[in-house]
């Protein structure tokens, strides 16, 4: 896995979002909820968001620091269940507030489960982080004060509220979670565009070059797993409060830190932009094939298990076909293509 981050010595997003790109996105941010119906916004838009977010935060970490983790979805538990229960336990934080140091407590956990990175390194440092994972998911099951004593062990969205407007509804849950993903896409930006982002860079290109020159190795990798586990941890609350609305442990299993690394490797590694496009693929394209499926009318010859199990097989291999033909993920081919544009206009004006 070290060799996905490894590999990649500049940004696989070639085309920076200026000024027109950051302001179209904005418009067509606070166009959605006029245009995408409630079904839209809950089952696809606001998932896509929060997927996209915890692969922003695991970029940082693989990406541009170089470093692996198999536990994205332990420290997106932290997140949830931190913030559930500040929220609970002290009603008169507000909702911000909470979110920030659910992320602050993530990133502590992620600081303390990083400390092996200083030793180890490939597939032992994955190991290493995977433990993360069957810890947290065993800790949240069986301590039921972290759930404040539910007899179903889960946890129950709060009345989601900022500033006293009311954010319950479908298009108050996508307004948190949009203006959420951007700050954090912002955070991003300027930590990668900081001596922190270069430091984390010479890291993963070349480690021991990176020592000669003075950066402090150890400090910059585990303040890669605190911001990455931050990252993760505020994903993980609006995970649970915005889009899942009652969550435990097990919405946080292993299979979720796959899907979050499956969207850093589709989306493409060291590219922000493409943590969107990966959560995208990673939440649509499922949808799309079963539209196919019944659109075809299999689905009225072969039994609803038979159709489930064939459309995962198909969707694996598309992950597969996608990695072969295209590795540096979908920002990649994004980029070229919108290259290949331009070009070819700036061509056609030409006297």
């Amino acid at each position: 896995m070290t060799s996905i981050a490894s590999n990649v010595g500049q940004p696989s997003w070639p085309i920076p979002l200026g000024r027109i790109g950051i302001a179209a996105a904005v418009v067509v941010a606070a166009a959605i909820p006029f245009f995408g119906s409630e079904y839209w916004l809950n089952s696809l838009i606001i998932p896509t968001i929060v997927m996209g977010t915890a692969g922003l935060g695991l970029n940082l970490l693989t990406g541009y620091a170089g470093l692996v983790s198999l536990g994205s979805a332990a420290f997106m538990s932290i997140g949830a269940f931190s913030a559930y229960n500040l929220l609970l336990r002290a009603p008169l934080v507000p909702l911000p507030v909470a979110l920030v140091v659910a992320g602050l407590i993530a990133a502590v956990f992620g600081v303390l489960f990083g400390l092996p990175s200083l030793r180890i390194r490939g597939f032992y440092l994955s190991a290493s982080t995977l433990g993360a994972q069957f810890f947290f998911e065993w800790l949240f099951t069986n301590f039921h004060w972290f759930s404040n004593d539910s007899l179903t062990l889960t946890i129950s969205a709060p009345r989601l509220e900022v500033f006293g407007y009311d954010l319950n509804s479908a298009v108050g849950r996508y307004t948190l979670v949009a203006v959420v993903a951007g700050l954090l896409y912002w955070l991003a930006r300027n930590i990668i565009d900081s001596r922190i982002g270069r430091d984390w860079m010479a890291i993963r290109d070349m480690e021991t070059a990176a020592a000669v020159a003075g950066i402090p190795i150890g400090r910059r990798k585990l303040l890669a797993y605190g911001v990455s586990s931050f990252f993760c941890g505020v994903a993980g609350a609006l995970w649970a409060f915005c889009y899942l609305g009652t969550a435990d442990a097990h919405a946080f299993d292993l299979d979720k830190s796959f899907e979050v690394l499956f969207i850093v490797i589709i989306g493409g590694s060291a590219s922000l932009a493409g943590n969107f496009l990966g959560a995208a693929f990673i939440v649509l394209t499922p949808i799309l094939l079963d539209l196919a499926v019944q659109a075809a009318g299999f689905d009225r010859y072969i039994d609803h298990g038979t159709v489930a199990n064939g459309l995962r097989v198909i969707f694996g291999a598309i992950i597969i076909l996608l990695l072969i033909k295209e590795p540096d993920g979908l920002a990649s081919l994004l980029g070229r293509f919108a290259s290949l544009i331009a070009r070819t206009g700036f061509k056609r004006r030409k006297p």
